[in-house]
């Protein structure tokens, strides 16, 4: 355990860091094995930090912790910028009103209701039994404010990972980004009013005239910061340098905001207070709605995102009071549920109001349970500004948040899908030891790629739209080659070929039908390999979201002329014009090779193993790598040897080549 006393804090300082990185690096992990159980790893950061602090095994002292307030604040930034930058204008303009509505109820029921349940649980709160009438309203009202937050960051997350869209969604993600805009602000104006009736301080005209003026200046710094972030984006830096230069910066808006509170403090009739918040979220709004660098400034904060919340996290955890959050468990508890009911009221009141459906208001609330980075950096701005109840507030509040970070994720999922607004991949059927491949178009080149792949010893179905033109084209073809025609290209269509037990799809539609085809086979069937031939170059990124493999015509053939000139050996193999050597793929299905080093399978010497693919990771192949079932094994050698060798690697699999 570290100690220093006040006059060698900076000699201890380099040591502390070190020894909080350590930390951090274990919290990284143990977040992993969280994930790993289908928890959230946030929850494994606050666990590992409370579990090194001062409580449990003493890694980190109380002053510690106190002396690493600067990555508090760092991350506070970041999650201020990341705050502002999900509220995109353009994604919900179309449901403005939904929204608009639907976030004004919820905010009006949470601020009220969270107010007067905390106010009337005040006498078996401890640290606010001390307090008088007024004083623990206005802590209700802070209570209350931070009760508002949500969590876009987990939204965003889970959308993703549910490939979910519609009305419902863009409702949720919504009201959810503009909760946690709202919230900054409202938590600016609560913690003044807090601030003024703990002092003694009357609120009268005066006082909210100060609190406009405060707000106006937040809003000010905030526009001036975004040209100053925008100036160091356009910089010919490297990724990281701009990544630290906007996180200083961001640590420098909270040592201005202190410094002019303690300035006004000492040299004005009146106290100003900036919110540090409010300046970062503006400026990360300005940005990503009216600047040609938003697409880089997501990427920042993106692939600084994970680091920022270990660390963020971590140091939460340490700073958790153990002895007070065993004593608030209940009171977390209750204060869950009570956010739990007043959401509930706010999101069915206000989807009446919008005329939203009645299946829709009754799944609405679960998406709006979730809560993360800003209501637990609003949590440690109140232990900041409010030394000695702040704690203890705090401590509470962080315990309620666990909660619903928790049991929201589940609720938002199940939500989503009871919606119907999911496009999930669908699980692939197990092999059946016979490679089956679908092409859908009849092309001059359909045909051909039929034939070649029959050639070795798969299983062809041709499949186009019935009509004239392919009538026509179908008639001079002879019956090699099985062609189907469909009436259209739906699940039911594609189910009749034998879809499900297909290998792999090539699809030579136009780019339009190839990419709402790859839809239905990514969420009805699941099949791994799909060949998209593709001459849109602008839906790229949409295949390669369904896991689709791209050929574009004109590229593919400048690489094939680069490859001959560059390597016409392999070229030549990989064309299949060198007739004495092929390339396979085979998965390891074979239980008895499970877990055997390459040098023990004794392969003929005229077949070597080119690469190993274990999930979406390739390894570097040598004789210590250790084969698992599943993995995709790639195969060079004479066609005889091949199948031999593929015979012990799947019983099951008649001899094939690709």
């Amino acid at each position: 355990m570290i100690r220093y006393d006040t006059m060698e804090h900076f000699q201890q300082l380099p040591l502390i860091i070190l020894n909080f990185s350590l930390i951090a690096l274990a919290s990284w992990q143990i977040g992993r094995l969280f994930a790993h159980f289908n928890l959230p790893k946030i929850s494994g950061y606050l666990f590992t930090g409370l579990m090194a602090g001062p409580f449990v095994l003493g890694f980190a002292s109380k002053e510690v912790v106190e002396s690493l307030r600067f990555i508090d604040e760092i991350s506070l930034a970041f999650i201020a910028f990341a705050a502002g930058s999900e509220l995109y204008l353009p994604e919900i303009r179309g449901r403005l009103r939904s929204i608009g509505l639907v976030t004004a109820v919820i905010v009006f029921v949470t601020v009220l209701g969270g107010t007067l349940a905390v106010f009337l649980l005040a006498d078996f709160i401890p640290f606010m039994q001390e307090f008088s009438v007024s004083s623990q309203v206005a802590i209700a009202l802070m209570a209350a404010t931070i009760m508002v937050a949500r969590s876009p960051s987990v939204a965003i997350a889970l959308i993703n990972e549910l490939r979910s869209r519609g009305p419902f969604t863009q409702l949720a993600l919504g009201v959810t980004v503009i909760s946690d805009v709202l919230v900054i602000v409202l938590f600016a104006i609560s913690a003044d009013i807090a601030d003024a009736i703990l002092t003694g301080v009357s609120i009268n005209l005066g006082l909210l005239l100060l609190l406009a003026v405060e707000l106006l200046l937040s809003v000010g710094l905030g526009i001036a910061l975004s040209r100053v972030l925008l100036w160091i984006i356009n910089r010919h830096w490297q990724l990281w340098l701009k990544t630290a230069v906007i996180l200083a910066i961001g640590f420098a808006v909270f040592l201005l905001s202190s410094w002019i509170r303690d300035f006004t403090h000492e040299n004005l009739p009146v106290e100003i207070l900036l919110e540090p918040l409010l300046i970062c979220m503006v400026a990360g709004f300005i940005i990503n709605n009216f600047s040609k660098c938003r697409l880089e400034f997501a990427r920042i904060l993106h692939d600084a995102g994970p680091l920022i919340y270990v660390a963020f996290f971590t140091l939460v955890g340490e700073g958790l009071k153990l002895d007070i959050l065993l004593q608030v468990w209940p009171i977390a508890l209750a204060l869950a549920l009570i956010r739990v009911v007043v959401i509930l009221i706010g999101s069915f009141g206000g989807g009446i109001l919008a005329g939203d459906s009645v299946k829709s208001n009754r799944y609405k609330w679960m998406v709006f349970v979730t809560q993360a980075g800003v209501a637990l950096g609003l949590a440690k701005e109140v232990a900041v500004e409010f030394p000695g109840w702040g704690d203890a507030f705090a401590t509470t509040i962080i315990a309620m948040v666990v909660i619903n970070e928790i049991v929201g994720p589940i609720l938002f999922k199940f939500a989503l899908n009871q919606m119907g607004e999911t496009h999930v991949q669908a699980e692939a059927a197990p092999f059946d030891g016979v490679r089956d491949a679908i092409i859908l178009g009849l092309t001059p080149q359909s045909v051909p790629l039929a034939r070649q792949l029959k050639a070795h010893h798969w299983q062809v179905r041709i499949a186009a739209l019935d009509n004239e033109k392919m009538q026509k084209r179908l008639a001079l073809l002879d019956e090699s080659v099985d062609v189907q025609l469909l009436p259209t290209f739906s699940a039911e269509t594609l189910a009749s070929l034998e879809a499900a037990q297909a290998d792999s799809f090539i699809l030579m539609l136009s780019d339009a039908e190839n990419l709402a085809v790859c839809e239905l086979i990514y969420e009805h069937f699941g099949t791994e390999t799909v060949v998209v031939h593709s001459k849109d170059r602008k839906l790229r990124g949409a295949f390669q979201k369904l896991g689709a493999l791209i050929v574009e015509p004109e590229t593919a053939v400048v690489s094939l002329l680069e490859q001959f000139v560059r390597a016409p050996s392999a070229s030549s193999l990989l064309l299949g014009t060198e007739h004495q050597q092929e390339i396979v793929d085979v998965v390891l299905r074979n239980r008895d090779l499970d877990g055997i080093t390459l040098r023990e399978l004794r392969l003929p010497l005229d077949v070597l193993i080119l690469s190993v693919r274990r999930g979406q990771q390739t390894l570097v192949s040598h004789g210590h790598t250790q084969l698992k079932l599943s993995d995709k094994v790639t195969l060079y050698g004479v066609p005889q040897r091949l199948e031999e060798v593929m015979l012990r690697f799947d019983t099951q699999n008649a001899p094939q080549t690709n």
